[in-house]
This record gives structure tokens, C-alpha cells and sequence, in this order.
């Protein structure tokens, strides 16, 4: 099994925590690096492709100071667990939205789709078994995001992670999205 290694992370304010992957449903286990394509990473499966995977369901991303604040709400989910590929440090969670870009690492670009709905399946990381408080409608800001590839590669633990403005004007897009305006 990989282990992050604190060294590994690069100077960047944001940066890849752990890239995870399973032969279906949670959690997804540490990897040391994966080759992002259009239909996500190699050797990760998704159990339910009624939900989950597609091309605008490619990757599913969430924010490892999300899951540290869930873990000190007491809650036992780690990197992973919920079923992300990509778990991702230094990021303003809050601010980041579909439509949104990542550039990662010196190859991979993602264009955030969408909101990740959680299911059932996520009760076990949960001390009261309510796996909607990962929910972006009841709890924004708290749930993971699916992305689609726009620029295929290798990803691994510690590349910096860049936002990028989408296509179009940015500032009204996500101001928008994000009920500012």
C-alpha cells in the first residue's frame, strides 16, 4: 500500500494529497501515481455506472481539510473512503465550483462538471450513519465534485494542483454558481 510521504509535497499552495483508486466502491485505496485518461484512471472501476463514471463523471475529487474537519467532527473517513480518486490539499473548497479548471502536475487539466451526490454506501464514515452531510444542498462546500479530462497524463501524490478561470468570464460565471450575484 502507498503512504503519502510529507516530503513529496512541492512548494505549490495546492497539491495532489493521495490518488485513489478500487475495483469498485469505497473506499479506494492510495496509489503512487495513475495515468489520467478521458474515461478517468487506469485501473480504478465504479460499481454503479448509473451513477458514477461517464466522461463528465471521469474523476471525482474532494478536499483533504474537508475530511480533517469531518474526522474532528468525529466522523471516520479518511482520504479515499468516500470514494474520491483524487484527494486534494490547500484548496479554499468553498470556492471551488463546476466549472471550474485544475490544472495538475505539468500534463493533466480537469473542468469541474458537477456536484457529487452521496450515497448510501458512504454511511459507514459517519458516526450517525447520515451520509448527507457531505451533501452539497444541505451542507455547502462539504461535498466532493466530479470532474471531466480535458488533458490527459500521469498524476501522483504531490503535484501542484493550479485553478484555473474556465472558458468565458470567470469572475461572473462562478460568482453566479456560487449565489454572490
Amino acid at each position: 500500500m502507498f503512504v503519502p510521504d510529507a516530503a513529496m509535497t512541492p512548494p505549490a499552495a495546492a497539491y495532489v494529497y493521495q490518488v485513489n483508486l478500487s475495483d469498485g466502491g469505497v473506499p479506494k485505496r492510495a496509489v503512487a501515481s495513475a495515468m489520467m485518461t478521458v474515461h478517468g484512471l487506469t485501473g480504478d472501476r465504479q460499481r454503479n455506472r448509473k451513477y458514477h463514471g461517464g466522461p463528465d463523471r471521469a474523476v471525482c475529487l474532494y478536499s483533504l481539510e474537508v475530511i480533517e474537519a469531518l474526522r474532528a467532527e468525529g466522523h471516520p473517513i479518511g482520504p479515499g473512503s468516500s470514494g474520491e480518486n483524487l484527494t486534494l490539499a490547500g484548496l479554499d473548497w468553498v470556492q471551488v465550483a463546476p466549472g471550474d479548471r485544475l490544472a495538475i502536475g505539468e500534463q493533466v487539466l480537469l473542468e469541474l462538471t458537477d456536484y457529487t451526490t452521496p450515497c448510501r454506501l458512504n454511511a459507514q464514515w459517519f458516526t450517525d450513519g447520515d451520509f448527507r452531510r457531505i451533501a452539497q444542498e444541505e451542507h455547502p462546500g462539504w461535498s466532493r465534485l466530479y470532474a471531466r479530462v480535458l488533458r490527459e497524463g500521469v498524476i501522483k501524490a504531490g503535484d501542484a494542483v493550479v485553478l484555473e478561470a474556465p472558458a468565458g468570464d470567470w469572475s461572473a460565471t462562478n460568482e453566479r454558481d456560487r449565489g454572490t450575484i
